[in-house]
């Protein structure tokens, strides 16, 4: 059984998971740094976690990494992320369908763990945002949207607790 987490619950899809693994793009920076704070926390899953492995196998900027690198970077990922077992939670609701069908397991994992928020950069995912198509259990986002809503969530001085309940609005 998967255990509740506390914080925002994110699911990265795999190209922003290389954004930070490969590239260290500073507009994910944010994301995982609040994930180190445990304000934030991020999901992963077998179907999502096999396409990250394939993708590191990949060419980057025509070099490919050797299996130790993308063991490594793989286990840095599996260090940040809470393992989920999709298919416990996430009833009541009809996913609607992606474009492309290998997007598909991102919905089924924010749907199952609960997530306030998929961040993507992907146009098929994130027009489905747009269409309010998965609102309100939770919300596609780019990785800068995701940092606002983070900061948005921050608590400040003297809050005792954190309420989540608008990142589904």
């Amino acid at each position: 059984m998967n255990p509740p987490a506390p914080g925002l619950r994110i699911v990265l899809d795999t190209n922003v998971w290389l954004d930070w693994l490969v590239f260290d793009d500073p507009r994910v920076r944010p994301i995982l740094t609040a994930a180190g704070e445990g304000q934030v926390r991020l999901f992963l899953d077998a179907p999502c976690a096999d396409e990250l492995m394939r993708a590191l196998g990949y060419a980057f900027r025509g070099k490919r990494l050797a299996l130790g690198d993308r063991q490594d970077l793989f286990t840095r990922c599996r260090n940040r992320a809470q393992w989920w077992e999709t298919g416990v939670g996430g009833a009541g609701m009809e996913l609607p369908a992606c474009r492309d069908p290998d997007d598909q397991k991102f919905l089924q994992l924010s749907l199952s763990c609960d997530a306030h928020a998929l961040v993507t950069r992907d146009r098929a995912l994130l027009d489905l945002d747009r269409r309010r198509a998965l609102r309100p259990r939770f919300r596609v986002l780019t990785p800068l949207q995701a940092t606002r809503m983070i900061e948005d969530a921050r608590p400040t001085c003297g809050d005792a607790a954190i309420n989540f309940s608008r990142c589904h609005a």
